[in-house]
């Protein structure tokens, strides 16, 4: 059976209202955390690669994925090769034990280096202009 996000199209155009929108030169950078557990591997590399290729490069520090005791073989050493060669820094943590979504995401999130510490599900992509909104909003806050 072949996956779902296999079929679909890795174009996505963000809606005509968002190409209007201006957003401050200096935002502060992030650490994107991705919590898996037995992911394809299409549906998580497609999730990385949208961070990596619609998120402008100063403002991501960082991708942490974190393995929530995942036991599918191509997502252990073949994923840590994988990841060596990507042009963001990945950095893959293992919980010993299946410990869930929030477990993970507090062991992610103690790892970052960033300003700003962004979730994402390990099953979904980011489009273009996805990430300014999000740290204008963290911006404006602070």
């Amino acid at each position: 059976m072949q996956n779902p996000s296999d079929l679909s199209s890795v174009y996505i155009r963000p809606d005509n209202g968002c190409k209007t929108k201006l957003y401050p030169d200096e935002l502060p950078n992030t650490s994107i955390v991705i919590v898996f557990h037995n992911e394809a591997w299409s549906t998580l590399l497609r999730t990385v690669h949208s961070v990596i290729n619609r998120s402008p490069r100063h403002l991501l520090v960082e991708i942490v994925l974190v393995d929530d005791a995942s036991e599918r073989d191509f997502l252990k050493k073949k994923l840590e090769n994988y990841v060596r060669t990507l042009e963001v820094p990945v950095r893959i943590l293992r919980m010993e034990q299946r410990s869930g979504l929030i477990r993970a995401r507090l062991r992610g999130a103690a790892a970052t280096k960033g300003q700003v510490i962004t979730f994402l599900d390990a099953h979904c992509e980011c489009t273009v202009g996805w990430l300014e909104p999000l740290l204008a909003r963290i911006k404006e806050d602070r």
